[in-house]
């Protein structure tokens, strides 16, 4: 388990991401602005930073730049926008940021990048990036902020090959993403309720009511089977 700070002045982001991150585990703390990150940063240690560019304060590059330069970006920041240039992902990358993701998010790369950026080392070095080697067709922004190389999709098996987009309601978002998870280890255990219980911790007639209500079919996995 990680603790995570998520810095984004939307409260429907802000409230979906901390309900995805924190079904995964991780303790999350909020701020809706630079303030409140200065203060989280400092209370609550973060093992990892998903910081939002554009904030009506100080916005995020800015933010970053100061950790950067008073010695407290000691823990790895991905960077979040909507409508954020090559320019400003080329000098996020420079001053210490390790990863973008642009709006609206999908399921897959919100935790392939938290997947990544836990799994870095705690002293890390600023990215040089050389956008002479990207095909010109491949300049996105996340290319950019990793190098020219858009991270490898997560596996989360042929029963979840659905995209989800944050910007949808979180009930919906919920849902979907509840079926697909639930869709995922039915066709990984065979179809078998008690192993899915016992891997997703719901007790079996509860599991039984959920996957009802999420108009999931029981017999998909005995079927892949």
């Amino acid at each position: 388990m990680a603790n995570i700070l998520v810095v984004d002045d939307e409260l429907g982001i802000r409230d979906l991401l901390s309900e995805i991150l924190n079904d995964e585990g991780h303790q999350i703390e909020l701020a809706e602005n630079a303030a409140q990150a200065r203060a989280a940063r400092t209370r609550a240690r973060p093992d990892l930073v998903l910081l939002d560019i554009w904030m009506p304060d100080t916005d995020g590059v800015t933010l970053l730049k100061e950790w950067s330069s008073s010695g407290l970006l000691t823990m790895p920041v991905i960077m979040m926008s909507g409508h954020a240039t090559i320019d400003t992902a080329v000098e996020a990358t420079k001053i210490g940021a390790m990863a973008f993701l642009e709006k609206p998010i999908t399921l897959q790369k919100l935790l392939k990048a938290v997947e990544q950026g836990l799994t870095k080392a705690t002293a890390r070095k600023p990215l040089v990036v050389n956008t002479a080697t990207v095909p010109a067709n491949d300049l996105t922004l996340e290319a950019i902020m990793t190098g020219g190389t858009l991270p490898a999709p997560l596996d989360l098996g042929p029963q979840a090959t659905q995209s989800f987009l944050l910007e949808k309601p979180l009930r919906d978002a919920r849902d979907e993403f509840e079926k697909a998870y639930f869709e995922f280890h039915l066709g990984k255990e065979g179809g078998s309720m008690t192993r899915v219980a016992e891997k997703t911790g719901l007790e079996r007639t509860h599991l039984y009511r959920k996957l009802k209500q999420l108009g999931v079919d029981l017999t998909r996995g005995k079927r892949g089977g």
